[in-house]
């Protein structure tokens, strides 16, 4: 009796501890910020309530949508990259472990920002995992590419959202020319291109590669992200950065596993930071967020089932010009495509 009295007294305690406190409610709030990244979005109500929900997830959005409007300095120093001696230029890949207080990761450093491409699925009417692009293109290394139309997030990866742009050519648009997307690529000239801008923009300024994704977080070398507070919860994450030498970074973090919780993203912009970013955009991540590397799986993916099928990927190549991806999309009516048809 007294046991279950005192049981009784704790879980009043801490009930009370979670919803009437402040260092409860960040807790709460931190949770609820992990269950929206996740298909079971709808649980947040029960710790939240429905209507706070919808508010911090239109808040978020909003939040996102103001990030990619600034604009870009022109940090990053491309011709001084070129001019380098070859005695110092560095290795093409190079891959190190990265880790926090609940996440473990990879962290990739490409070092020249030619050297990737877009991939899609080969075959019409399903996405393609990333490990299979690698084999399928001769690749080096593969990482997960942008957002995809995910019902009930049992959807087949072949329908992307936003725009696709690969070798230069555009892929995918489900904005028109004039519709404006949230971006994550790379221009003719190797700087990487993040952010809100019109199709059209992205033409004119000769975008070789890119996929859409949000938010971008480094902007001019500075975090946008201002705590953990505002870190989208904790989750597998695929993230994507630029120093100012040229180099891109992908942060690829392992998530809802006893080894690696997950990450917010305020813990990949410090982590890109540390390493020099000026420029840093989020990419498709959960159970999506995948490293390939020399045809194996580097990272351990959050799914049960392993890899996602996905429509995009970011592959590397020591010759990405005389890689053959071809238009899956192409001919086909994008109204028409049915995500959730396998």
């Amino acid at each position: 009796m007294i046991t279950l009295m005192s049981f009784t007294v704790l879980l009043l305690a801490a009930l009370c501890w979670f919803f009437l406190t402040s260092s409860g409610t960040s807790v709460r709030l931190m949770m609820a910020d992990t269950l929206i990244t996740t298909q079971h979005r709808d649980w947040a109500k029960y710790l939240i309530g429905s209507d706070e929900l919808k508010k911090r997830v239109e808040a978020y959005w909003k939040q996102f949508e103001e990030m990619g409007e600034e604009k870009d300095k022109g940090l990053v120093d491309i011709e001084h990259k070129t001019t380098e001696p070859a005695a110092i230029k560095k290795d093409l890949v190079t891959i190190e472990p990265v880790s926090g207080k609940n996440f473990k990761g990879h962290l990739v450093t490409i070092s020249d920002p030619k050297k990737l491409r877009i991939a899609v699925p080969e075959k019409a009417g399903k996405g393609e995992k990333v490990s299979s692009m690698v084999k399928r293109t001769g690749a080096i290394l593969g990482v997960n590419g942008g957002g995809f139309i995910d019902p009930n997030w049992e959807g087949n990866g072949f329908q992307p959202e936003g725009i696709v742009i690969s070798g230069g050519k555009i892929f995918y648009n489900d904005k028109g020319m004039n519709g404006s997307v949230q971006v994550v690529g790379i221009d003719k000239e190797g700087r990487m291109i993040a952010g809100k801008y019109k199709v059209s923009e992205l033409a004119e300024m000769g975008v070789q590669e890119a996929v859409s994704f949000s938010p971008r977080f480094i902007v001019n070398g500075v975090g946008q992200i201002k705590s953990q507070a505002d870190g989208w919860g904790i989750a597998p994450r695929t993230s994507m950065a630029q120093t100012k030498d040229g180099s891109i970074l992908f942060c690829i973090i392992d998530g809802r596993q006893k080894h690696s919780i997950g990450a917010t993203l305020y813990d990949v912009q410090q982590i890109f930071l540390e390493h020099g970013a000026v420029t840093a955009a989020n990419l498709d991540g959960g159970a999506s967020s995948v490293l390939v590397h020399n045809n194996a799986i580097v990272n351990k993916p959050s799914s049960e089932y392993g890899e996602r099928y996905l429509p995009t990927a970011w592959l590397v190549f020591d010759h990405p010009e005389t890689a053959k991806i071809k238009n899956v999309w192409e001919g086909l009516d994008i109204r028409k495509i049915d995500p959730s048809k396998w």
